[in-house]
């Protein structure tokens, strides 16, 4: 009984700290239609976070590839590419680092933080961040 009980205080301490944390699934919604149009996995590797997207939920756009982008990224496909790169731990958000928007092939300046333990705030902007746009993605369940 005592083992039990343990596994499960372990299990429910292990999904409180996984909810509370920038790292993990997290779905792009089309901003019309609130429809999941891609899936992001945010991580982290030596002390920075990134993302890259895993999943597109459009069967036509599987293989779409980034036409827009320059550099390497270009002709690159959509699905697999890092999206989020650099971003360090500063206070609740993390920040200095880019997102690239592969809808126009664009990179911009950006900050995420959490809103909400299941929404994930993402600012890019040029400059200054008064100048900018901000997504929300959602944790996936």
């Amino acid at each position: 009984m005592k083992k039990t009980l343990l596994i499960l205080l372990f299990t429910a301490f292990s999904l409180s700290i996984n909810a509370q944390t920038i790292f993990g699934k997290w779905e792009n919604r089309d901003e019309e239609t609130n429809k999941v149009d891609s899936v992001i996995e945010v991580y982290e590797k030596d002390g920075k976070a990134y993302a890259k997207i895993i999943e597109i939920t459009d069967q036509s756009r599987q293989k779409a590839v980034c036409d827009k982008c320059s550099g390497k990224r270009k002709n690159n496909p959509i699905l697999g590419m890092n999206i989020l790169t650099g971003l360090e731990k500063d206070g609740d958000e993390w920040s200095g680092g880019k997102i690239l928007d592969p809808k126009n092939g664009k990179e911009y300046k950006c900050y995420i933080k959490l809103d909400g333990k299941n929404k994930l705030k993402i600012r890019g902007y040029i400059g200054f961040s008064a100048f900018g746009r901000t997504a929300y993605w959602y944790r996936k369940s």
